[in-house]
């Protein structure tokens, strides 16, 4: 009988493990930031954690940092996200024809992506130096004021913009040439014997049936834009000032430096449902457009 029920569950068992495992990394860790953020603590033995309630959370809307590192967070992401996908979707479709040394070409432009963003944000660091650096040496070179690009408050997000930019445009464009691949030849035969243009099958034909796809990696890109973190501290650590502190930079320093460890947590929860919404509202754009299409 225990043999019976077994072989009828046998796929259960082998998976329950996995996911008790799976849930346990993922839950633990956010139920104890949301009761940390109930809490005052420092981390240190001698002063014990202290019930606060929501004052980390009221005390985060009075502090002068909290609201522009949130505006700070969705302009970095909004910008970073419209150039990559634009990008992206552009190079998919310029590849997505025969050309001599496409798979030469193809694994040039995924580069980017392979490299960690500690590396790639060091990397972009040297390219940045204001005496030595590549950038300004272009920038001399057509004729324009060398620039300080990660030292200067009105450059600083928008070098880091661009590090972010390319180093994922290459995602968006390999989800982009997964999703040519597997599209019908049939609406563009048709197209062809209708007479339309190439123009005309790429508005008219290629990029509505690209629809999914494309509300796909702006779907990936847009969760992990908000959450980059990596880039911005091996480069400016959120500097010059708090020019480039975003909502996990400022929660990262509340933690690390300041020992605020409550208001940490607050910060990363309400970071949380923020990022939560955002996907869950762009889900159900996502739904309907395809159910319209």
């Amino acid at each position: 009988m225990i043999l019976k029920w077994v072989d009828k569950n046998l796929k259960y068992i082998f998976t329950l493990p996995t996911i008790i495992f799976v849930l346990a990394m993922i839950l633990f860790p956010l139920g104890y930031t949301l009761v940390l953020s109930f809490f005052e603590w420092g981390m240190s033995n001698s002063v014990p954690m202290k019930f606060i309630g929501l004052e980390n959370y009221t005390s985060l809307f009075t502090d002068d940092r909290f609201l522009p590192a949130v505006g700070r967070t969705f302009y970095f992401s909004a910008v970073a996200l419209f150039f990559e996908v634009l990008l992206g979707v552009s190079i998919a479709l310029f590849l997505n024809r025969e050309m001599a040394g496409k798979n030469i070409v193809k694994t040039a432009f995924l580069l980017p992506m392979v490299a960690t963003p500690v590396a790639v944000g060091l990397v972009w660091t040297l390219i940045y130096e204001p005496t030595i650096g590549i950038a300004n040496v272009i920038v001399k070179a057509v004729g324009l004021k060398p620039l300080v690009w990660l030292g200067s408050p009105d450059t600083a997000l928008a070098s880091l913009m661009l590090v972010d930019i390319w180093q994922w445009t290459p995602m968006v464009m390999l989800v982009v040439l997964a999703g040519i691949s597997s599209l019908s030849t049939e609406p563009f035969e048709s197209a062809m014997v209708d007479g339309a243009t190439k123009w005309q099958t790429l508005w008219k034909v290629t990029l509505p049936l690209l629809r999914p796809t494309i509300f796909t990696a702006i779907l990936l890109r847009l969760i992990d834009v908000l959450k980059t973190f990596d880039i911005i501290y091996a480069t400016t650590q959120g500097g010059p000032g708090f020019a480039t502190e975003t909502m996990n930079i400022l929660s990262f320093r509340h933690a690390f430096e300041y020992f605020q460890f409550g208001k940490a947590s607050a910060t990363l929860v309400i970071f949380f449902v923020i990022v939560l919404s955002i996907a869950a509202i762009f889900i159900k754009v996502k739904n309907k457009v395809e159910v319209d299409y």
